[in-house]
């Protein structure tokens, strides 16, 4: 396999922090990032549901990755929202801090053990070792198509 080949099985990665951990979504999946903003709240959603936003004239979702992996809520300054498309579905995720954009090649993902814990594994891709760090890489689209994320679940 020549160079060429090699760069073209890569994936491109950002990757955020939550809590101590730090985790790797595909940078195809992201719209855009943005500062953490007031939402507005909508009546009896789900606890990792913070609300609403108006981006350019669309109404989107906002879910707190923080509630969502049973981790205390917190905001400070690093805190930001990332945008994401998927299914062309606008949904807004909350995290800690965006770190970088990673280009990984598939062998650097490796399967992800069985946990027991407060995520579902069915939503993570794999472990990545690199540069001294563990990524997470999440498969963020099976995390917020899953059951109960729908449009219409979010206010029940």
């Amino acid at each position: 396999m020549n160079a060429n080949e090699t760069l073209g099985a890569r994936e491109e990665f950002l990757t955020f922090r939550l809590g101590q951990e730090e985790y790797a979504i595909d940078i195809l999946q992201v719209r855009e990032i943005r500062a953490h903003e007031p939402v507005t709240r909508i009546a009896d959603a789900a606890d990792f549901v913070m609300g609403v936003i108006n981006l350019r004239g669309v109404i989107v979702p906002i879910l707190d990755l923080r509630m969502k992996f049973k981790l205390p809520r917190g905001v400070d300054a690093s805190t930001v929202v990332i945008i994401l498309s998927i299914e062309e579905r606008l949904t807004g995720v909350v995290v800690d801090a965006v770190s970088d954009v990673m280009s990984l090649l598939p062998e650097q993902i490796r399967p992800a053990p069985q946990l027991h814990g407060s995520i579902d594994s069915s939503f993570i891709r794999g472990i990545a070792p690199v540069e001294g760090r563990m990524l997470i890489v999440a498969d963020i689209a099976a995390l917020l198509l899953a059951p109960g994320l729908e449009p219409e679940a979010l206010a029940a």
